[in-house]
């Protein structure tokens, strides 16, 4: 089942195919405390449509779709933790303070009503502040600057650039109050309804930038060995457990792949991989989210994806996430080109064998609410392309 990295794994024509050949795609599945419906997971993704960081009607309205369209979990986009280094937009939305809970409360009531889970991703950018905006810190002052870039090293690449001094490195003192900002966002996360949250520690966000060794060149207990790499994230793990309590799920997103450099590696080789995943077990992970570019693309020289693996590896559910249905890879499709629904026989392929426990839709089920059921249905022929005109509104 080997698949090349530049090839497509959905190719063919697409047509309406039997609604028993996506039969296991719509089982119920466990995920530590989350039971779901079926395999399938909107993605999070980020909006940017929350005025100052409150989610209002809208978003509740926008979410409430995808549930009510047949997905069996919503990730929501990425959320601000309160750390004053965390955002780099004004409208992302947060995760701390009265109005912001209270605008998630109407979105975790809205998808509760189509019975539905829902958890809260968690986000701190770090030393990615390259888009930092004056909408951020408008009002503040002439005189105003804003918080330092936190992050190990001080490094940061942009795409296609190698690696550059952007700062100062974090001290301790940083770091320390960067896991308290998890864990209170975490219990306020629980406290509003969610189901669960998701930690980001992909793509070369913070905490992706403690595990790279082309961000994190420390010599201390943050940087070295991966596991003096991967110490702020179980950290952050741990502190969200204690808060939450053993019955509210945490998922992991992690990638090889980084906004800075889309070959970048964080793990090696599988021994690497199970030595992280272990470290992350033990702090209290359930689930671990793999992004890819494409799923297709495969691991450690094998037919195996990175959800695989990390399956294989940790023993804990994953999901796998990059390109579903679409034939054209997400951030070429930000630059402008096009993408069309692509078959699912391949990834249908890899369910039936088990490689993963989910599958999360970004921008299929973006441009188009009723993926899951039109996919539960067999009516793939009904699928919509992409269509840029989506990310103009929560619709």
């Amino acid at each position: 089942m080997q698949n090349t990295h530049d090839t497509p794994a959905s190719t063919g024509p697409v047509e309406a195919i039997p609604a028993s050949h996506t039969a296991k795609l719509f089982e119920p599945v466990q995920a530590g405390s989350l039971r779901l419906g079926n395999r399938i997971v909107m993605s999070p993704m980020t909006r940017t449509m929350a005025p100052d960081g409150v989610p209002g009607e809208a978003n509740a309205a926008y979410y409430r779709k995808r549930a009510a369209g047949g997905a069996g979990l919503i990730i929501t986009e990425g959320t601000w933790i309160p750390h004053d280094a965390a955002a780099n937009e004004a409208d992302v939305p947060k995760m701390y303070g009265v109005p912001a809970l209270a605008g998630w409360k109407k979105v975790v009531d809205a998808v509760h009503a189509e019975a539905t889970p829902i958890i809260a991703q968690l986000w701190h950018v770090g030393q990615m502040k390259q888009h930092t905006v004056d909408g951020l810190y408008a009002g503040k002052g002439a005189g105003y600057r804003p918080p330092r870039r936190v992050g190990p090293s001080g490094l940061f690449g942009g795409i296609g650039k190698p690696t550059t001094l952007d700062g100062e490195p974090a001290v301790t003192a940083d770091l320390e109050a960067i896991v308290e900002a998890y864990g209170k966002a975490a219990i306020n996360a629980k406290m509003t309804g969610f189901d669960g949250i998701e930690l980001h520690a992909a793509h070369g966000y913070l905490l992706d930038q403690f595990l790279w060794p082309g961000t994190n060149r420390r010599t201390d207990e943050w940087g070295g060995s991966l596991a003096n790499r991967a110490r702020l994230v179980a950290n952050a793990v741990a502190e969200i457990r204690r808060m939450t309590g053993p019955d509210f799920a945490i998922s992991l997103r992690i990638s090889q792949w980084k906004v800075q450099d889309f070959k970048a590696r964080n793990f090696e080789t599988p021994e690497a991989l199970e030595a992280f995943a272990r470290l992350m077990v033990d702090a209290g992970v359930d689930v671990f989210h793999c992004s890819t570019r494409r799923f297709w693309d495969t691991e450690f020289g094998s037919d195996r994806n990175l959800a695989a693996w990390t399956k294989q590896v940790s023993g804990k559910p994953t999901i796998t996430v990059g390109s579903v249905g679409m034939t054209g890879e997400h951030i070429d499709t930000l630059m402008g080109e096009g993408s069309s629904v692509a078959a699912l026989d391949y990834l249908l392929a890899l369910v039936d064998r088990g490689d993963f426990d989910l599958v999360a839709v970004g921008r299929g089920m973006l441009v188009d609410p009723d993926w899951a059921n039109k996919v539960r249905d067999g009516r793939i022929d009904q699928l919509r392309d992409w269509d840029p005109e989506v990310l103009k509104d929560l619709v």
